[in-house]
């Protein structure tokens, strides 16, 4: 198969460096210093651990230098950036190809194809006048999401921990096994990314999401990692009232997920966490990934007549940030003083 990987920045790059290492045709799709750098020297997959590193070449170009068409089209944007580059890629799938879609937070597809009082549904924080659902035929896309830190310090280098539960999650939106799945799962895990495929692609979705809406947001406010947050008894308090309002928002639309807000809060304390990447955003003065992480929940919330003040208030002041970000054009870094 030949495979695109739109969007190759951490995810994307880990994906497309371990197709590319294991032999099979992939094209990365980035831009910038980010491309430049793996075009010129190949993509460096380093490990946290170790400080070992890999160097892969691997085949990098701009939007708009593909040679269509392609059999799988990884789209690994960030959510609020599909709609932006909706057309173009819409125009590279194979007649009888799939898009994998490898996102954090919720799909704009969440009530297609499944029995739920809201079925049809249109989440319009995800997809405000239907451009999603226009490009992207409900049958061609495949769900995905991933379980593993990673991180991208440099133009062409992904630094990656390893840990028990690193998986990426694929799935079909009518929840039933296909053989597309199988070709997939078949090429990625002998690459080197365990695979699994999954009998409920939202469940997968909401079960990282209820640390994503959590950690995201608050880290981006505060500049802290999750385990500082988690330390200090207001800000955990918080944290845990947060999780419970999104792990009840999904049990209202039948995610049916066994969680416990106080211990998952209680666990971030042991271990130093890396930061969330909705802070590196801030950091870097890109736009911020509010609406699959948080504004969706929120949209279901009041779809089901779920209560959620506290997501709300902290997606409001992460909206204030937001629109300072992408409005005035700034970052916001640390600076030692002392």
């Amino acid at each position: 198969m030949r495979y695109l990987i739109y969007g190759a920045g951490a995810i994307g790059g880990l994906i497309g460096g371990h197709l590319t290492a294991a032999g099979h045709d992939v094209t990365l799709v980035t831009r910038g210093a980010h491309r430049e750098a793996m075009a010129r020297r190949g993509l460096i997959l380093r490990d946290r651990a170790t400080g070992g590193a890999e160097t892969i070449p691997v085949r990098a170009i701009l939007p708009g230098e593909e040679k269509p068409p392609y059999d799988v089209v990884y789209v690994t944007l960030k959510a609020h950036q599909i709609a932006g580059s909706a057309e173009h890629i819409a125009s590279l799938r194979a007649k009888d190809g799939c898009y994998v879609f490898v996102q954090n937070g919720l799909p704009w597809w969440y009530f297609e194809r499944i029995a739920s009082p809201y079925a049809g549904t249109r989440l319009k924080t995800l997809d405000p006048d239907g451009t999603l659902a226009r490009m992207f035929p409900i049958e061609t896309i495949v769900g995905s999401v991933i379980f593993k830190p990673l991180d991208l310090p440099e133009p062409g280098v992904i630094v990656h921990a390893h840990a028990p539960t690193d998986r990426l999650v694929i799935g079909e939106v009518d929840n039933t096994s296909t053989p597309r799945l199988e070709a997939i799962a078949a090429d990625l895990g002998p690459a080197g990314l365990k695979t699994e495929i999954s009998a409920d692609i939202r469940k997968a979705k909401w079960t990282k999401l209820l640390s994503n809406s959590v950690w995201n947001p608050l880290c981006a406010l505060t500049q802290a990692r999750a385990d500082q947050i988690a330390s200090y008894p207001p800000s955990r308090a918080l944290a845990i009232a947060m999780m419970k309002e999104t792990l009840a928002v999904a049990n209202a639309v039948g995610a049916g997920l066994d969680a416990d807000p106080e211990k998952i809060v209680s666990d971030a304390t042991k271990r130093r966490t890396p930061i969330s990447s909705t802070l590196t955003d801030v950091r870097l003065g890109r736009q911020l990934e509010l609406d699959a992480l948080s504004r969706s929940i929120i949209e279901i919330g009041k779809l089901t007549g779920v209560p959620t003040p506290c997501l709300e208030n902290i997606a409001a002041c992460a909206g204030v940030l937001d629109n300072c970000i992408v409005e005035e054009g700034v970052a916001i870094q640390p600076v030692p003083v002392r």
